[in-house]
C-alpha cells in the first residue's frame, strides 16, 4: 500500500471512530412546541448522567418527521418531537426507507394560544370568526359560494368584533401547530357549513382541493414566522394590532408580554386544557427509533426520563414551564407502553389522543 493510500485509510478509521463516539449523543428533532420540554430533558440527562446532553433541534413537527422517516443510517435522528400525531403517510414514508419499528410516546396536553400583546385589551373570539379570519376563501353574503376572503378587519366578519385590522403572526406549513389549529378550528368550523360541504359533494375537483377544509390565506394577513415561537411573541410585542399562534408553553413563559385570548368564552389554563373545555387544545408526542437503541444507547436513559413522574407527573418538572399532564391512568398506560418499545401501527394513528 502507498504511503498516500495508507494515510487515506487512516484518515477514514478516524472519521469512522469519531463518528462512532459521537453517537454516543442522541440526535433529536422535531416540534418547536415540543422543543422546551425535550431541551429541558436533555439538560437533565446531560447533568446527571454519564453521556452528554442530547442535541435537541427546532426543525418543525413535518421537517422532523421528514428526518426520522429518511432511514436507519447513524445520520438520521434517533427520536422526532411531535406536536401532532404522525400522520398515516408519514408512517407509511418510514417504512419504505426501512425505519420500522418505531415507538410513540404521549407527554402531555398543550393548548393552542390565540394571544396579543399585554397592553392590548382583553379578546373574546369564537371559533368560527377565528376560522373566517383567517380562511382563503369563505362563504358569500348570501352563502350559497365562496369567495376570496375579504376581510381586513374584525368587525368586518362580525359587528359586535374591534373595529382592528387583521393580522396573524403564525407557524408554516411544516409546523405540528399549523396542522392542528386548521384540524381543530378551520376543519372544525367549516365541515359543519352547507356552502362547503354541498360544494365538495357537487364538484369533484373542489373536493380534492378543499377535502380538509383548510386552505389558509396568503394574501399577507396570515404571516408565516417561522418554527421559532419566541419570534412571534417579539412580534406581538412591535406590533399592538397583531395576534399570534402558538404553544401554550410560549404563553406562559411570556406572560409579561402577552396574554391569551379567550375562545368562545374559555380560557386557556392548565385546568381547562386538561379538562377539554378550552376548544384549542391537542396531545404532544415523540417517536423513538427503535433500531438506533443498540448503538445509541443513551436513548434508553433519556427516555425514561422523559416518561418519568420526575418530569411529566403531575407536579414534574415540565409543568413549571407549560406541560399540562395526562390523567394519572392514561400516564401509566403510556409509559408501559413505551418502556415495553410498543411497535407503532398503521392502526393505531387511526385512534384518537
Amino acid at each position: 500500500m502507498t504511503l498516500s493510500k495508507s494515510l487515506l485509510a487512516l484518515s477514514a478509521c478516524a472519521v469512522l471512530t469519531t463518528s462512532l463516539a459521537a453517537r454516543d449523543q442522541i440526535k433529536i428533532v422535531g416540534s418547536s412546541t415540543v422543543y422546551p420540554f425535550s431541551s429541558a430533558v436533555a439538560e437533565e440527562l446531560g447533568a446527571t448522567s454519564k453521556y452528554p446532553t442530547p442535541v435537541v433541534e427546532s426543525t418543525g413537527s413535518g421537517g422532523g418527521m421528514k428526518l426520522f422517516c429518511a432511514g436507519n443510517d447513524l445520520n438520521t435522528p434517533d427520536i422526532t418531537n411531535a406536536s401532532r400525531r404522525m400522520k398515516a403517510k408519514e408512517f407509511k414514508m418510514c417504512q419504505e426507507n426501512g425505519v420500522t419499528d418505531i415507538t410513540e410516546a404521549v407527554i402531555g396536553y398543550d393548548g393552542i394560544a390565540f394571544a396579543q400583546a399585554k397592553s392590548n385589551a382583553p379578546f373574546d373570539i369564537s371559533k368560527k370568526h377565528l376560522a373566517l379570519a383567517v380562511a382563503k376563501e369563505v362563504p358569500s353574503k348570501d352563502g350559497k359560494s365562496l369567495i376570496a376572503n375579504p376581510y381586513k378587519k374584525w368587525s368586518d366578519i362580525d359587528a359586535s368584533l374591534p373595529n382592528r385590522e387583521i393580522i396573524v403572526y403564525g407557524p408554516p406549513k411544516s409546523s405540528g401547530t399549523r396542522d392542528a389549529f386548521e384540524e381543530l378550528v378551520m376543519q372544525a368550523v367549516f365541515k359543519k357549513m352547507p356552502v362547503y360541504t354541498d360544494l365538495y359533494k357537487k364538484d369533484e375537483k373542489a373536493n380534492k382541493k378543499y377535502k380538509k377544509y383548510s386552505e389558509v390565506r396568503t394574501d399577507g394577513v396570515y404571516v408565516e414566522s417561522g418554527e421559532n415561537d419566541n419570534l412571534i411573541v417579539q412580534k406581538l410585542d412591535k406590533n399592538q394590532a397583531a395576534f399570534g399562534v402558538f404553544g401554550f408553553s410560549f404563553l406562559i413563559e411570556n406572560q409579561d408580554k402577552v396574554s391569551g385570548a379567550t375562545i368562545d368564552g374559555i380560557e386557556p389554563t392548565p385546568e381547562t386544557i386538561s379538562a377539554h373545555k378550552y376548544p384549542v387544545a391537542r396531545s404532544l408526542f415523540f417517536y423513538i427509533k427503535n433500531s438506533h437503541e443498540k448503538e445509541v444507547p443513551a436513548i434508553k436513559d433519556y427516555v425514561s426520563l422523559f416518561m418519568s413522574e420526575k418530569m411529566i407527573g403531575t407536579d414534574g418538572i415540565l409543568g413549571e414551564i407549560g406541560l399540562i399532564a395526562l390523567p394519572d391512568a392514561t400516564r401509566e398506560a403510556i409509559r408501559s407502553s413505551v418502556t415495553k418499545r410498543e411497535k407503532l401501527t398503521l392502526e393505531d394513528l387511526n385512534k384518537k389522543h
